[in-house]
């Protein structure tokens, strides 16, 4: 099967989380730049090192874990594939988490929530009723 599209690089199932994630490819803006640290003359000379920037979530990735530029592409979108997935999940469990607190303030009281309330405004209207001023007869 040949690929084609901006994705063609990349394999079916990377392929297939990003459309998932609804990413298209104008929404990434994708450099090949030098790398840094250790390496000598080959990583000063060569553009092997990937940086990606996701545009609408300022989400930024760079890849220069192996000696190719390909190499590096597919990791970098896999990383980014990966970072937007956590996201997208975590901002799912903050509106669940937000539901069920909802949810809990909203609930009836039971029976023994209803009997305790009553007998602690029992005592702290007994408490009250003590500081009344004392009349002298």
């Amino acid at each position: 099967m040949r690929k084609s599209g901006a994705f063609s690089f990349l394999d079916e199932d990377l392929m297939r989380s990003l459309t998932e994630l609804e990413v298209s490819p104008s929404e990434v803006e994708e450099k090949f730049v030098r790398g840094a640290g250790p390496g000598g003359q080959k990583i000063n000379k060569t553009s092997s090192t990937v940086w990606l920037l996701h545009r609408p979530t300022g989400l930024q990735v760079r890849c220069q874990s192996g000696r190719s530029q390909h190499q590096n592409r597919l990791g970098a979108w896999m990383e980014l594939a990966n970072k937007l997935w956590s996201m997208k999940s975590d901002a799912l469990a903050k509106v669940r988490s937000e539901l069920e607190a909802e949810r809990r303030r909203t609930r009836p009281k039971t029976r023994a929530q209803k009997r305790r309330m009553l007998e602690t405004k029992k005592v702290r209207a007994q408490t009250k009723s003590r500081r009344a001023r004392f009349a002298w007869e």
